[in-house]
């Protein structure tokens, strides 16, 4: 299964400057419950942006630049990677986590989301793309706990696709 895991807010925001508009420990915690022991697939930006590879998870980069990464980061320079292993491991979960551009070229065969949205506007320079609402049941809705260090109303959503 291929899933997304993000956090955008009312107006589809992900990101600025190569990082996170706000800060809600809460959804660092879902975003680690969910993804540890899985495959985690980003895009250059969105590596640079962590403190290294993420631990328990395999990293893998898609990128074309010529860069050099760790060694327990694999890197591949093609999205159809990620439907090969997809086909030929059923059972498994990919966490695509990001940026702006692997979302949306991947969209198309992606098979669950799992959005934390926060419903707050921010600055941003990095946005989710839209999708067609049509095309997909939302099956969990749960608001998520405010308080002084999650300071704002969001709710995690899963959606998979029809």
């Amino acid at each position: 299964m291929i899933s997304f895991m993000l956090a955008m807010d009312r107006n589809r925001v992900i990101g600025l400057n190569n990082d996170l508009p706000w800060h809600l420990p809460k959804d660092f915690r879902f975003f680690k419950e969910r993804t540890s022991g899985h495959t985690v697939i980003m895009g250059r930006k969105t590596y640079d942006s962590l403190d290294g590879a993420l631990p328990n998870r395999k990293n893998v980069v898609v990128t074309r630049k010529n860069t050099t990464f760790p060694e327990e980061v694999e890197v591949i320079t093609d999205l159809k990677k990620i439907q090969e292993w997809n086909k030929a491991n059923a059972d498994e979960e990919f966490f695509v986590i990001g940026g702006g551009d692997i979302f949306k070229q991947v969209l198309p065969y992606a098979d669950r989301m799992y959005i934390t949205f926060i419903d707050e506007s921010f600055e941003g320079d990095a946005y989710f793309p839209e999708f067609i609402e049509d095309e997909w049941n939302l099956t969990s809705k749960e608001k998520g706990e405010k308080d002084d260090k999650n300071p704002y109303d969001y709710y995690f959503l899963q959606y998979d696709r029809k």
